[in-house]
């Protein structure tokens, strides 16, 4: 649907009303001069191509505008405040492009040898060092490419010494609360899953996770800080009563932003652990990618980390154990690997890079700025909203949508409006726990200013929908490029193709 104020054109302002490239097909025009084709020997028979191979033809200037234009309708965090909570959407210094672009860096290849990439090697030795410090656990995988990758490496990694012990364990647990991914990686790996509820105040009811522990658990799944925010305060217990049950402890490390450089994992008696390096490092994040999952695991674990890892040898020169049989010689029992080549390389140099800029003490503040924002926002917007649990938060401050009850207002109404607000909408109906979420994480990137400029849209906006304003919502966003979707009817129907009118 167009908006709702027309103009002749269509555009609005400098926002140019954009066809479908497909649309602005003209046969015959092209962007590029290509030579005379010299004459051939046709091998095609008769697979010969009969029709228009359905590209289209445009000039160099509407290519460019084009894509320009699309860009200029997309919400970035360069364009402004990006409050997804659970998502960690943070500034990705420009420092640490530069660095991944580096020749040396960005233009090695993993067939290489070794001897010509041991800066590379170096640079993978000294991640794992900082991610081994900063975690206190001694062993880590660089390879998973993302935070759920980095999961089933976690939980491959308790398979495989819970067979070494000759133990067949059945189960895995996990709170009400989990990120999807913790169960569906527990279900990949053949566990069964069930379920752990959690207390009042938002927390594992350890009640019920002691009653369920038995010789059945091959390991507890948990997030820590949650996904609700807060901070397992029981953790420490957790853990020991899972390792009494013979059971390990896999740390979610989606929220690793807000203790980085504050707690160390290993002390609160965690097995395994993935790192987001795109959420905590600061690289770039979203749009699909890249991502990156290093998984840290304990003593326990070690010996079954996958391969290939990097060890430095006596010469000080670095050697990549890429061979399962390799690593066994070494004393090493890895379960397999994770994926082809080494990782995801540009996100290690990234990362490495914001590390080192930081320093620990640059890492320390930062998770507790992080924690500061989440706190403000908190503490502004409680009286007019309605926290879902009381007491300070850790990085995301969660509210549900009891604060729009009797207004014929809903979370997504109040989502789309921000729309038009100037920013991107908070993190909808999750977690699922909490009915209605609004889910808000400012991370440690955010000026005072723009969380103000932030708290006084949402509070305008919430004194809005109490005065009875409802209609004005539930016809939100107004102000885009195009209306508001019937999501439902695009996720079940999606419109994929585009197909010329019939003329």
């Amino acid at each position: 649907m167009s908006t709702s104020v027309t103009t002749l054109t269509g555009n609005r302002g400098l926002q140019v009303e954009e066809k479908l490239i497909f649309e602005q097909d003209q046969p015959g025009r092209t962007a590029v001069d290509l030579p005379a084709v010299e004459p051939y020997l046709d091998r095609l028979g008769g697979l010969r191509r009969r029709g228009a191979i359905g590209l289209p033809g445009l000039s160099e200037p509407q290519v460019v505008r084009h894509y320009t234009r699309l860009s200029q309708k997309n919400y970035g965090i360069d364009t402004g405040f990006y409050p997804l909570g659970s998502c960690t959407m943070k500034h990705n210094p420009r420092l640490n492009e530069k660095m991944a672009r580096l020749p040396g860096l960005a233009d090695i290849h993993p067939f290489q040898p070794e001897s010509t990439v041991q800066g590379a090697l170096k640079l993978m030795h000294q991640l794992a060092h900082w991610l081994k410090t900063l975690t206190g656990m001694p062993a880590v995988a660089l390879s998973p490419a993302a935070g759920a990758h980095g999961e089933l490496c976690g939980v491959m990694a308790i398979r495989a010494a819970l067979e070494a012990r000759g133990e067949t364990r059945t189960k895995v647990l996990c709170p009400e609360s989990a990120h999807g991914t913790n169960p569906a990686t527990a279900a990949l790996v053949g566990f069964e899953v069930e379920s752990i509820p959690a207390t009042a105040d938002g927390r594992v009811d350890m009640a019920a996770l002691k009653a369920r522990l038995g010789p059945d658990v091959a390991a507890f799944m948990v997030t820590n800080p949650n996904t609700c925010g807060l901070f397992e305060r029981d953790i420490i217990e957790i853990s020991q009563a899972v390792h009494d049950a013979g059971a390990y402890v896999y740390m979610d490390g989606a929220n690793y932003n807000a203790i980085v450089g504050r707690v160390r994992v290993a002390d609160l008696g965690v097995d395994a652990m993935h790192i987001n390096l795109h959420k905590t490092f600061s690289t770039p994040h979203g749009g699909g990618g890249p991502g990156s999952g290093p998984t840290v695991l304990s003593a326990a674990l070690a010996p079954y980390a996958p391969v290939p890892y990097v060890v430095e040898q006596a010469d000080g020169s670095f050697h990549l154990v890429e061979q399962v049989l390799e690593a066994t010689a070494s004393g090493q029992q890895p379960f397999g690997r994770m994926k082809g080549y080494h990782g995801q390389f540009g996100v290690f140099v990234r990362a490495l890079s914001y590390m080192m800029a930081m320093g620990r003490d640059g890492l320390f503040q930062a998770s507790g700025d992080a924690v500061l924002n989440a706190n403000y926002l908190l503490a502004r917007l409680s009286a007019a909203l309605s926290p879902s649990f009381d007491g300070p938060v850790m990085h995301e401050a969660l509210f549900d949508d009891r604060f729009l009850k009797d207004t014929g207002v809903t979370t997504l109404d109040f989502a789309k409006a921000m729309i038009d607000e100037g920013f991107h909408p908070m993190t909808m109906y999750f977690p699922l726990v909490v009915h209605g979420a609004l889910l808000m994480e400012p991370t440690e990137t955010e000026s005072r200013e723009s969380l103000d400029a932030f708290i006084e849209a949402v509070l305008g906006l919430a004194e809005r929908a109490k005065a009875g304003d409802a209609e004005a919502f539930q016809q939100a966003p107004r102000l885009t490029p195009r209306r508001r979707l019937d999501e439902t009817a695009a996720a079940r129907r999606p419109v994929l193709r585009w197909t010329p009118s019939v003329e």
